[in-house]
This record gives structure tokens, sequence and C-alpha cells, in this order.
């Protein structure tokens, strides 16, 4: 095992294919993933807690936020495309860990793998929050800020329990919760467009800055919405058959949530009056009682909404594990987070769980005025970092011409797609803004210190 230098690149570990075959084998509550449950892993991940309430948090900068969404839209099919490339290539469980392990070295591994660990659990962090606010339409939580923290540790910890059950119940909650929550959201964004009225659009530009400006910071609060795009290739060991069904299984999910977060943003912008979404924290629900109302149907799409957040913290916090998992196994994490336990990284669901909660206690006990807001940044920069490196890995297998790592009748196409990817990664880091990028580089730069501990340990 090489401490620095380019690993050479290689087959999908025969060790690692043998052992998650095994571990399905051997535990009726272990199960690789098909094609239609890995999509739904990828669209149920992606359509969270995000489009649920992001149009209220978008809605300050003005309808010029729909911009930021069609270009948003073309930079993640293109990160989707370059995705299921690399998988196709070295389909093991880990993702963009394992593509920048294999191009460039242990350290970028590292990198990748911590920014992506600290994305997960910040991510869960405020899925929850954005889960809560939804709780409040259907039970009265009062304004206590404890009251409202302990609903949102409660919404954690509950699909950390599931993924504690094994694969088998992770599969299913995710599956059952993906065709749930297209009931909110096909509501609103078919039956939107009825009750559309462009009067309640709102400025174009209503946030003081020029166009583009405007453009990129509404994208970074954006890329939250589609944070899961790599969540096929992060569980590729546990997908059946991963070399064809997870690039298939990331465009068709990405594509399909693409869709559904354009119409609807749409809808609730045009059927819900501009001052009162900027102050909403449920607009889906808002939208409703526009719509049709009367509380009703707020309330139904409350619940929906609920349920779909809590499917999306269920495989998000599986995903949380499984990259951490697989650096484990080759010594670039704590030995601990290698232990499985009926399919599921156990030790990593525990730690990820536990630093969320701490994070979301924080944030709510220290008075944060705009919590959701405060973690969707933070995570716009540590998720852009993997996806800059596995972006890099496929430069750098286009570049270098290896004939089994380049498809020649792809090159050019491949090309197009990787350098709208590479543009794309960069573009989110500048719209992070500097408080994002600075809380983020100090949780990127304290994980180097942790690589040097284990680099020494292992020498």
């Amino acid at each position: 095992m090489h401490v620095t230098g380019t690993v050479p690149p290689s087959a999908p570990a025969p060790s690692e294919t043998d052992e998650v075959s095994a571990a399905a084998a051997t535990s009726k509550h272990a199960r690789r993933f098909g094609l239609p449950v890995a999509t739904a892993l990828v669209m149920g991940n992606i359509i969270g807690g995000g489009i649920f309430l992001l149009p209220a948090s978008i809605a300050p900068y003005g309808t010029v936020s729909l911009v930021a969404f069609a270009v948003l839209t073309v930079g993640a099919i293109a990160l989707a495309l370059v995705f299921g490339r690399l998988a196709a290539r070295d389909p093991r469980t880990g993702g963009p860990y394992v593509y920048a392990r294999e191009a460039f070295g242990d350290f970028a591994g590292f990198l990748a793998a911590w920014s992506y660990w600290i994305t997960t659990w910040v991510s869960n962090a405020a899925l929850a929050v954005a889960a809560v606010g939804y709780l409040g339409v259907l039970i009265p939580l009062g304004g206590h800020r404890w009251t409202i923290c302990l609903a949102a540790l409660a919404l954690q910890w509950l699909p950390a329990l599931a993924n504690f059950a094994g694969t088998r119940y992770v599969g299913a909650v995710q599956l059952v919760s993906t065709v749930l929550k297209f009931v909110p959201l096909l509501l609103v964004a078919v039956g939107g467009l009825f009750f559309f009225d462009p009067s309640r659009l709102g400025p174009f530009n209503s946030s003081g800055h020029s166009a583009v400006g405007a453009v990129s910071a509404s994208a970074a609060l954006l890329l939250f919405s589609y944070l899961g795009v790599e969540s096929a290739a992060v569980s590729a060991g546990e997908v059946r058959n991963a070399r064809r069904n997870v690039g298939r299984a990331t465009v068709i999910g990405t594509a399909g949530a693409a869709l559904v977060y354009l119409l609807g943003t749409l809808s609730v912008f045009g059927t819900v009056a501009h001052d009162r979404l900027v102050a909403s924290t449920a607009p889906f629900s808002d939208a409703v009682n526009a719509m049709f109302g009367g509380s009703w149907g707020g309330t139904a799409v409350a619940l929906a909404a609920l349920v779909s957040m809590t499917g999306c913290l269920n495989g998000w916090t599986l995903l949380s594990a499984q990259t951490p998992y697989a650096a484990a196994k080759d010594g670039l994490f704590p030995a601990a987070f290698a232990h499985r336990r009926r399919g599921v990284p156990i030790v990593g669901v525990a730690v990820t769980v536990v630093l969320s909660s701490l994070l979301t206690a924080y944030n709510y006990l220290s008075g944060s005025a705009k919590v959701f807001d405060v973690l969707v940044l933070v995570t716009t920069f540590t998720a852009t970092v993997p996806y800059l490196l596995a972006t890099a890995a496929q430069i750098f297998h286009l570049v270098s011409g290896r004939r089994d790592a380049v498809d020649r009748a792809r090159l050019a196409r491949d090309s197009v797609i990787t350098a709208t990817a590479a543009a794309f990664s960069i573009w989110l880091m500048a719209g992070a803004g500097y408080a994002a990028v600075y809380q983020g580089a100090l949780f990127l730069f304290a994980g180097v210190l942790v690589y040097a501990i284990l680099a020494a340990r292992r020498r």
C-alpha cells in the first residue's frame, strides 16, 4: 500500500467484491440493490429536504434564481454522466474516494473521503432542520428552541435505527419514501401551473447584486438540492451489475429529479406571493393552501414532505458510512469504520448521527438566525471538493489515453461533458461565499492532521 504517490489502476478488488457478496449471501438483512432501488436511492437522496424548503431560501434573490436552477441542472447532469463513466470502469463502494485515490494516490483519496464525509453529516443536520419546518405544520412545536431542537434530533435518529437494522430495510424504506414523496411534488409541480399567477413572482433580481452575482449566490444554495447525484456510485459495491446499473441509475435519477425541481419551484413562485414566500417555513404547504384554500391541503403536503425527508435522511445516513468504510479498508480512515453488520458500516452510521446531532444542537442553541442556510452553504463547499477530485480523475484518464480507461469512440463527447462538470464544480465553490469557504476550509484542513496521524501509524 502506498503512503503517497499514484495508485496503479486496477479492476475492482476481488477481496472487497467477495466480501460484499458473502455478506449478502449469509445475512437475510443484507441485500444488493437492483436498478430500480439504485435509481430510487439517487432520486430519494436528491429529492429530499432541499426542494421542500429551498423555494423560500432562494426567494430573496427573485426569479433570477430560476436561471440558476436551469444552469445547475445542466452541470448536475454532466456530473452524473462523469460518475457513470467512472463507475463503469471501477464499480467499488466509495465513489469519489475510489476515483481520486486510483488516479492521484492516497492523499487525494483521503481528502475526497474526508470532505464527502463532512458533507453527509452536515447535510443530515440541514435535512433535519428542514423537516422540522413541516413537522410544525402537523404538530404545534411552539417557539422554544429546545423543543424544536429535540424534534430535529428525533428525525435524525429514526433513520439511523433503520440503518442499524440492515441494508434490506434501508432499501425498502428508500423505495417507499421515494414513491410517497412524488405525491406533493407532482401535485404542486403540475397542479400549480393551473393556478399560476405571474404577479406573484416578484422582481427578477431583488438581491441588490448583479444578475451574474445573484445567479452564483442562489446556485450555491441550490446545490444542496442536487447533493446525492453520486449516491449510486458511492454505494456501487451494493448494486447488482454495477458497471451498467450505476451509470443508468445516476443519469435517470438526476434527470427525473431535475424535471420535478424546475416545475415545482416555478409553481411555488407562481402561487405564493413573493413577500410571503420569503418568510415561509413550509413553502409547498403554503402553495397548496393558496391553490385550494383552507389548510387541509397544506397539512397533507406537510405529512408527505415529512415522509420524504425522513426517507432522504435514511439514504444519506447509509451514504455517510460508505465512503469512510471504503477508506478504512485501505487504511486511510480509522479501522473501526470498516466494521460492517448486516451489510451496513455501523460505526460510520453511529459516528455520523452523533456528529450531525451535535451540529444541529449547536446551531439551534447558539441562536443562528437561519440555521438551514448556514448549514447548506457549508455543504456546498465541502461537496464540491470530492466532485472536483472525481472530475479531475476523469480528466486524468482522458488525457492519459490508456485504452483500458478511455473509450476512443466517445472521447470527444466525454471530454466536453467532463469539462462542463469541472467548470460547474469550480463555479459552485466560488459561489458558496467567503464565510462558507472559510468554515469549509477549516473542516477540510483539520483532516490533514488526521491523515498525518494515520499515515504515520501505517508506516
